[in-house]
């Protein structure tokens, strides 16, 4: 080999390692050279260098240079290279043909090392047996040649296969592996590429947190377009976890860098998350867009499977924006009918359904569109029976059969319910939840009266509640979802890829959802999960008063529980009392952070809070005086506004909760009398968060006391196990963007909201005394400090929707605690003491 040659082979080795380096002196290199196999091998490493920094076009460009001045086994070597690059820019027809001219060229690593590409070509293509099986045979004789590079690559698209396959167990193995020979030979960027899979194994395993972090420690080391893929596994993670709305910024932003720099295999899977997250987030229109753009681009590939996806998920958008016109019901039928033929029958039956509402809107006849769906009621896959259920509403109701109508709604959604946690894949869970919206939907608009209109809401909140962030304590029960949540993706890849149904999978996948189904049952005593008892209801209400506000259409209503009365009020428009909610929390926001003498915020606040008190509570005023304690479940943005400030409820004892359901789940909280310990801790940067403690030491003498250094987060989480009652004073910060890593700043770093999943007994009664983590995310404040604690059997926490003024806090709290400690509830606690602005923000949850 000449000295050119060498020169150039070592900068292939830069490749993974510098590859902006690479880029930069192989370019440099091939200025001067005239050694035609040196700028043969240095254009191999330019190009791959420049895929890896992001700039795919000219890499492939690079290495057509490289094909046109090769010969022999040298153009073999190109061939490889070219699998790669092809596969990322979606010429996976391209990719897989260059391999097969090169597989009967290369020889030892080499050999070993185009296998690895071409496993990775074939995963993305769906082919996934194939991949494996391509990997396995290849993997022996890497470790034994000792090529670090190849043998990460190989781990890592064999870890890949598996995980798509299920097999999450030995996915996770090789991936373990592919870190370590990674970091062991330098090669930081393939190293956190199995990193950012492993994050990938995580999420299938209903792992949010983990899956998270994984992600997050990955990115940093990825190349441009390993960060693409990256970003786009959590924004699908983040849609299952029920925060779509954090999810599109990160699909914006990502695909428009894909875009930029020509990676065209990930835009159309991209756009296909993005219109599910803006369809979940309530953005129909731009959904119904992004939709048509992911259909184009699918076309371009010829992934037909997928473009049938994108056309359901575009018939979903624009039945949701509210098109109802003749010509969208031909193609509403259109696609039900091309979905039928390629096996998607539940996706089918619900296009179906879309056509006949559609029909029925126009005036026509719809039963010749119902009557096929109708007859699964009783067997087949959940989706499709509670499909069928919504047809067979559907119908009975358009023959005013109304009695009969509500009767299939509840089916359908006991269908819904008991089936919510075994939907795995994407397409699977975006169905559900929007199956089991549209029949919420149909039952609140159905409901005659005030109970069952309270019923059908609670309905409604628990099925919108995401699955479960983390897998399940019993281990049988988690490896089931997870082989489920596998399955499930690789029974609509399958389907996606226009093979024929395979009946074996279909069979293992119906056994699995009834097995799982079964234990969830058995867990719940055979009662759906996450709805009250109304008999159990009214009598814990005692003299209390329930209040919960229900949007129905664009109204905005409330029925209240008191004295074991029901009663609805229609309060007027809903967007009306959001509006008003965000102009509160912003003047409130900007007192805290001005001064109490800002005269036009307090104006301000004080105008939205009466206009709002009149509109929520002021048809309430004659129920409301006779109760004790008034227990609140808003809907939507309301969950974030600072209650206290409605004149209505100044000095009364109120407290919020996600629904009536988790009320009683944190009274029953409330009961299980404890003698744990109390734990008092403080964060650092604020003048009086010390003084706070110091001041409720006196108060709990025996106190666990976390303060100056000795307050690190993983320190306080161990000590907030079994406590009775927790108080922290530290800054909080609620992540807009990324909800589930809000947290309070200790002093080693962040305690963040994932971090207390871990509790395995979550403190009875916890003070935040912070800034914003009253706060929560999703829909129906589940997804936040504050919901996560009471999901996990927290029975009451004090925290504030609004910044928290640090030298008003120490009082304010002090009272609060002193209250307590006289044997005030928390509600009576937190009314009792006035308060200035710089808590107002600070509300009672749960239990009360």
């Amino acid at each position: 080999m000449t000295s050119p040659e060498l020169e150039a082979e070592t900068l292939l080795g830069l490749v993974m390692s510098d590859p902006a380096s690479c880029h930069a002196r192989a370019r440099s290199f091939l200025a001067r050279t005239e050694d035609g196999r040196a700028a043969v091998i240095a254009l191999r490493a330019a190009g791959l260098a420049a895929k890896e920094l992001g700039l795919l076009d000219e890499g492939i460009d690079l290495l057509k240079e490289a094909l046109e001045r090769a010969q022999g086994y040298d153009a073999a070597l190109v061939r490889m290279n070219l699998v790669g690059l092809l596969t990322a820019c979606g010429d996976f027809q391209g990719a897989l043909a260059e391999g097969a001219r090169a597989e009967d060229v290369l020889e030892g690593a080499d050999a070993d090392r185009l296998a690895a590409n071409i496993a990775c070509a074939l995963a993305r293509v769906g082919r996934l047996p194939e991949a494996d099986a391509v990997t396995s045979q290849a993997l022996p004789r890497l470790r034994r040649q000792q090529d670090p590079a190849a043998l990460t690559g190989l781990l890592t698209n064999l870890g890949l296969a598996r995980a798509l396959q299920g097999e999450l167990d030995t996915a996770e193995t090789a991936l373990r592996e592919a870190v370590a020979v990674g970091e062991a030979a330098g090669l930081c960027h393939l190293a956190a590429m199995a990193q950012g899979n492993l994050a990938f194994v995580a999420s299938r395993r209903g792992d949010v947190p983990r899956a998270l972090r994984l992600f997050a420690s990955a990115e940093p080391g990825l190349t441009p377009e390993r960060a693409a893929q990256c970003r786009f596994d959590v924004a699908e993670t983040l849609i299952r976890a029920g925060l779509p709305g954090e999810a599109r910024p990160l699909l914006e932003a990502t695909l428009a860098n894909v875009t930029a720099n020509g990676y065209r295999c990930d835009i159309a899977d991209g756009l296909l998350l993005l219109g599910h997250a803006e369809l979940a987030d309530g953005d129909p229109e731009r959904a119904a867009e992004t939709a048509e753009r992911a259909r184009a681009a699918f076309a371009e590939h010829e992934r037909t499977g997928w473009m049938l996806l994108a056309e359901h998920l575009l018939l979903r958008a624009r039945w949701a924006a509210g098109d109802r016109s003749a010509v969208f019901l031909r193609s509403a039928v259109a696609t039900a009918d091309r979905l039928r033929d390629k096996g998607w029958a539940e996706t089918s039956a619900e296009a179906r359904v879309i056509a006949a509402r559609i029909a029925l809107a126009l005036g026509r006849p719809a039963g010749h569109l119902l009557e096929p769906i109708a007859r699964a009621r009783d067997r087949g896959p959940a989706a499709l029976r509670a499909a069928a259920w919504h047809a067979t509403a559907l119908d009975r109701s358009a023959r005013h059969d109304h009695d009969g109508a509500r009767a299939a709604i509840r089916a359908g959604l006991r269908v819904v319910e008991e089936h919510a946690e075994v939907f795995g894949a994407l397409e699977l869970r975006a169905r559900a939840a929007g199956l089991g919206a549209e029949l919420a939907g149909l039952a609140l608009h159905a409901a005659r009266s005030p109970r069952e209109l309270l019923s059908a809401e609670e309905r409604r909140r628990a099925l919108a509640r995401p699955a479960s962030l983390r897998p399940p304590r019993d281990p049988a029960r988690a490896a089931a979802l997870s082989e489920l949540r596998a399955l499930s993706a690789r029974h609509a890849a399958a389907l996606a890829h226009d093979q024929a149904p395979d009946t074996a999978l279909t069979d293992r996948l119906a056994r699995l959802e009834t097995s799982v189904q079964a234990r969830i049952r058995r867990r719940s005593g055979g009662g759906p999960a996450g709805r009250p008892d109304i008999g159990r209801l009214t009598a814990a209400l005692g003299q209390r008063a329930l209040v919960e506000l229900i949007q129905v259409g664009d109204g905005l209503h409330a029925v209240t529980v008191h004295e074991g009365r029901f009663r609805r009020h229609r309060l007027g428009a809903y967007e009306k009392a959001v509006r008003e909610s965000r102009l509160a929390r912003f003047a409130l926001r900007r007192l805290v952070e001005r001064g109490d003498g800002d005269r036009q915020s307090r104006n301000g606040l004080a105008q939205a809070a009466r206009r709002l008190d009149d509109l929520l509570l002021g048809p309430l005023k004659e129920e409301l005086s006779r109760a004790t304690e008034i227990v609140l479940a808003p809907t939507g943005p309301l969950h974030g506004l600072p209650w206290a400030t409605l004149p209505s409820l100044r000095g009364r004892p109120y407290t919020l909760v996600p629904s009536a359901a988790a009320w009683l789940q944190a009274r029953a909280a409330c009961t299980e009398r404890r003698t744990g310990h109390v734990v008092l801790a403080s964060g650092p940067d604020l003048d009086h968060a010390d003084e706070e403690v110091r001041t409720l030491r006196q108060l709990y003498p025996e106190s666990l006391t976390y303060t100056g250094a000795s307050a690190e987060a993983e320190a306080v989480r161990d000590a907030l196990d079994g406590a009775d009652l927790a108080h922290i004073a530290a800054h909080g910060e609620f992540r807009d963007g990324n909800v589930l890593f809000s947290s309070l700043r200790l002093a080693d770093g962040p305690l963040m909201l994932c971090d207390l999943e871990e509790l395995d007994v979550p403190p009875r009664v916890v003070v935040l005394s912070a800034c914003d983590l009253g706060r929560a995310g999703g829909h129906d404040a589940v997804i936040g400090m504050v919901g996560v604690l009471l999901a996990l059997g927290t029975a009451t926490v004090i925290a504030s929707v609004t910044p928290v003024r640090d030298a008003d806090a120490p009082p304010f709290m002090a009272a609060v605690h002193a209250a307590l400690a006289a044997g005030r509830s928390p509600a009576g606690a937190v009314a009792a003491v006035p308060r200035p602005l710089g808590v107002a923000g600070v509300n009672c949850y749960g239990a009360g």
